[in-house]
């Protein structure tokens, strides 16, 4: 490995020293987080009694980002932290019969993309833990194995809507369950299945038989295939990612690729549901809506999207072909053609709860709303794009035109002020739009906006907890996601390079991976502070700063382990002729003359040496990753125009 010594700096930078702040800040915090509400075992002090199917997802997600934190660099601790909360919560879900072999036993997967973050992070974190290892195999066996009752290869769908280590599971409960008007919480999203007889409008539920009819519909409906099922290629890819096994790759390709045609069968717009036969629509009387987690309810885009980014990143990751994420490129076209220019306060839009805190007093300007649902008036509940979508679209392949899908949504949001706003989701996500800003130069202070909105984050969470005097017995299941003080967008975007994962089971991509030479662990050694500037089609610009002013740290760089790319060559500025720290009687050191010099490398990544209160400047130079190579090689005759040519939308920051 080759190694580049960095340059002595006349002051340390802000953002450094708030970037080490911020993770001594969750150090702390996590720490509180887990001896108030964990138990000796490591599960959340909770009666955990479950009286339907829900509920898996709410007790793994308040430590969703804790592996994330580790591989940024936070403490050895924390990974131990966070596997043994893991392996405490999964027992105390095998105890309440909610897991069977440690897998949830059947639920929709808007929900176990939510539940398996954090197990994708602690295999990311630590692949060389066999434990998990073989639960990463297990797990992708109950869809890769059609013996677990998952996976029909005939019709090449996943059996139900429900679905796990009980393999299809029939319906939605196990008994049918009245769908009542009584449900208030619900109404926002109006009636689960549109064409009942005798059901036309919300009120129509408070009378006993219709509510008794609307069960048993959506009993009957909820079989066969469903596009939220796409995610069920992240827990086959995280097995995958272990040894490149190439029937885990064939099969998500032959998943995604099956609906990719019924997108294309269907105009390009991607259907909702499958009948257990294999016809699309099949259970809806053949319209290409209505399915569960589907177009027309609850939500719409953000779980059909999600769906379609997950799987298409996911296909494209095991077979090196970005033309699988056109079925999430075709779902964002598709509601910008349908666009329309509003404010979300005058939108009827069924989660606009959500926007008003992220908007705040921008709520009354004029925005870029996108239909988010279909139903049998057509396309309805209209709202400004989730810009995570397009984020991850443009991320993933940096071409022109998921560029140009990305402006013309950011383009369309209301200019926020202050820039940064301080809100916070469980999802931990939404600060997109500043930080594109800043990767394009026009938002030069973001990292220390955002280092400070994150702080403020930690700070809130840990007054919450101190302040909580609640009866576990009785606090709200979703409690518990809502005071994890540990955070980690800003820290992903700044050092990693990437945005937030995607909430609905995403795998946590990175632009750029550290390892702490010293310690021989990945992350960020003590006192080092990371910044990534600049991303291009085949270039990562950043600056690492050692803010120690008596330790020397050595930190290893290179593109994600993750196999998206890999290391052909460094640029970086050098300082010759340099007197450092030069005579006491000087009033500041002399500097030398700072050039910008090239290596080419062979090696999978750059060791820096950073001595006490250096820097360094250095861009990695990249090409594709084996499988992809493979893949531009076949294709190559075909399509002449190299895909890594593109402009690069984005410039480092001074």
């Amino acid at each position: 490995m080759d190694t580049i010594t960095g340059v002595p700096l006349d002051a340390v930078p802000a953002w450094a020293v708030l970037q080490r702040h911020l993770f001594a800040t969750i150090e702390d915090a996590w720490r509180l987080f887990s001896a108030r509400y964990t138990g000796p075992g490591g599960g959340i002090v909770f009666p955990a009694v479950f009286t339907d199917r829900d509920g898996v997802d709410d007790l793994y997600e308040p430590f969703f980002n804790w592996p994330a934190f580790y591989l940024l660099g936070g403490s050895d601790e924390v990974l131990a932290a966070a596997k043994r909360h893991w392996a405490g919560v999964t027992a105390q879900l095998e105890a309440a019969g909610m897991l069977t072999g440690e897998y949830e036993n059947g639920y929709d997967w808007f929900h176990q993309g939510e539940s398996l973050l954090f197990f994708y992070g602690l295999c990311t974190a630590d692949p060389a833990d066999p434990a998990f290892g073989s639960r990463a195999r297990r797990f992708a066996e109950l869809y890769t194995d059609p013996a677990n009752g998952n996976y029909d290869p005939e019709h090449n769908i996943i059996r139900s809507p429900h679905n796990g280590a009980l393999g299809a599971r029939p319906g939605l409960n196990d008994a049918v369950q009245p769908y009542s008007a009584a449900l208030a919480e619900m109404e926002r999203y109006g009636l689960p299945l549109e064409f009942v007889p005798g059901i036309e409008r919300w009120a129509d539920l408070a009378e006993p038989t219709a509510a008794q009819a609307m069960g048993e519909a959506m009993q009957r409906a909820a079989a066969g295939d469903v596009v939220v099922n796409l995610a069920a290629t992240g827990v086959v890819t995280n097995r995958w990612l272990y040894d490149g096994d190439p029937a885990s790759a064939a099969w998500v390709e032959r998943y995604v690729g099956g609906w990719a045609e019924r997108a294309r069968a269907n105009g390009g717009l991607v259907p909702d549901s499958v009948a257990p036969d294999g016809a699309t629509g099949g259970l809806h009387d053949g319209r290409w809506f209505g399915g569960h987690y589907g177009w027309t309810w609850p939500h719409g885009l953000p779980s059909v999207g999600m769906a379609t980014v997950v799987s298409g990143l996911n296909a494209a990751l095991v077979s090196g072909d970005d033309g699988y994420l056109d079925m999430a490129r075709q779902v964002l076209d598709t509601v910008l053609e349908h666009a329309v220019v509003a404010s979300v306060a005058e939108t009827p839009y069924s989660l606009k709860g959500g926007w008003a805190a992220r908007l705040g007093a921008e709520i009354d300007q004029p925005a870029l709303l996108v239909p988010h649902r279909y139903g049998r008036d057509g396309w309805f509940d209209f709202a400004p794009m989730p810009l995570e979508l397009p984020t991850w679209l443009w991320w993933w392949s940096r071409s022109d035109e998921d560029r140009a899908r990305l402006d013309r949504v950011r383009a369309g949001r209301p200019r926020l002020e202050p820039a940064v706003k301080a809100f916070r989701d469980k999802a931990e996500a939404g600060h997109e739009s500043p930080w594109l800003d800043y990767l394009d130069g026009q938002l030069p202070d973001y990292p220390e906006r955002a280092l400070e909105m994150a702080l403020g984050q930690v700070a809130r969470r840990v007054a919450l907890i101190e302040s909580d005097d609640s009866d576990p017995a009785t606090v709200h299941l979703h409690f518990w996601q809502r005071v994890n003080p540990v955070v980690t967008e800003v820290l992903t975007q700044l050092v990693s390079g990437a945005p937030q994962m995607l909430y609905n089971g995403g795998l946590p991509f990175t632009a750029v991976d550290y390892d702490d030479v010293e310690r021989s662990r990945p992350g960020l050694p003590p006192d080092v502070a990371a910044l990534v500037t600049g991303l291009g089609a085949g270039s990562i610009a950043l600056k690492l700063v050692n803010t120690s002013a008596t330790h020397t740290r050595r930190v290893a760089v290179r593109p994600s382990r993750l196999g998206r790319a890999r290391l052909v060559g460094v640029r970086y500025g050098a300082e010759t002729g340099l007197d450092y720290p030069g005579a006491s009687t000087a009033y500041a050191a002399a500097r030398g003359l700072v050039t910008d010099e090239h290596l080419s490398t062979a090696g999978d990544a750059i060791e820096v040496v950073l001595p006490p209160a250096h820097e360094l400047r250095l861009e990695l130079l990249t090409a594709p990753s084996t499988a992809r190579a493979r893949h531009r090689a076949a294709t190559a005759a075909a399509d002449p125009a190299d895909p890594a040519d593109q402009s690069d939308h984005t410039k480092e920051s001074a």
